[in-house]
């Protein structure tokens, strides 16, 4: 069963792969759509009653959030020591968690239909996915990487049955991410795909990446040496860079030559150069 859902500002597409009964089915997306909305509730920054809003304003204070809420401020003040201060949650001027709300939200989402009984399912919020098990059986989930440039097009696909995508880019939002350093818009790099285990962490992951610029480059280069985490970037001069274990599908048109440079890979400039995720199959 698949089913999209207009909420936390994009649209959800749920898909229940398993061989239930269809009012199983439903039941598994009646309480994914249930915790999103509830998830939007607490966290939109837009708002003005949301937790999130309250606390900004001083109206709340951390101890007295609910426990997801303190979650992810423990959450974000990890991420920020972990970047160097480039994953910050008051970048942007004001406190804003939605660079890891939304992957760890879906990762929550994931992991309760997993306990509800669901071995094979995706969750894409907007391009951020998360996936178990296959669509059907022997065949993995297929994540198409929308083209920064030409929207209608794919640049690669990548492929896994047990796989976190996230993508942090400029081409839809435009210059979204700051630099908490400077306080300046980043414009260095076109988009940042990190692929791994969670998606709150790969979402955090692309957000410091494209926030550090070119220096975010041997950063996800040293991340991929030391975890699961793998990813793909694109800067706005058209280079691309893909550490070396990226799930990449054999079936991939147009694949850029690549020449060894340490643990990563570098195309040079290829005419296509790519960037978000955004389908799956």
């Amino acid at each position: 069963m698949r089913h999209v859902e207009e909420v936390m500002g994009t649209a959800v597409v749920i898909d229940v792969a398993d061989p239930l009964p269809h009012h199983e089915l439903a039941a598994l997306i009646d309480g994914t759509c249930a915790w999103l909305h509830e998830v939007d509730a607490r966290f939109s920054t837009y708002k003005d009653d949301s937790e999130v809003n309250r606390l900004d304003r001083g109206e709340l204070t951390a101890d007295r959030c609910s426990p997801d809420l303190r979650t992810v401020l423990d959450a974000c003040a990890a991420l920020r020591r972990e970047t160097d201060g480039y994953f910050d949650d008051r970048a942007a001027g004001r406190f804003d968690p939605s660079g890891y709300v939304k992957g760890w939200s879906v990762e929550v989402a994931s992991a309760r239909l997993a306990e509800a009984g669901s071995r094979n399912h995706c969750v894409n919020a907007g391009g951020d996915i998360r996936s178990r098990g296959c669509p059907e059986p022997g065949r993995p989930w297929r994540y198409g990487i929308r083209h920064p440039w030409e929207p209608d097009r794919l640049a690669w696909v990548l492929t896994g049955t047990d796989l976190a995508v996230a993508t942090s880019g400029t081409y839809e939002r435009g210059l979204h991410v700051f630099d908490p350093h400077s306080g300046e818009p980043v414009r260095a790099l076109r988009s940042v795909t990190v692929t791994g285990p969670d998606l709150a962490l790969a979402d955090a992951y692309a957000t410091a990446a494209m926030a550090m610029g070119t220096g975010g480059l041997l950063w996800l280069a040293h991340l991929a040496e030391r975890s699961r985490y793998q990813s793909a970037v694109i800067t706005r001069d058209r280079y691309t860079y893909l550490s070396d274990d990226l799930p990449l599908s054999e079936a991939v048109p147009e694949r850029p030559p690549a020449r060894a440079s340490g643990s990563t890979r570098w195309a040079g400039r290829p005419p296509w150069a790519a960037g978000s995720a955004t389908g799956v199959r």
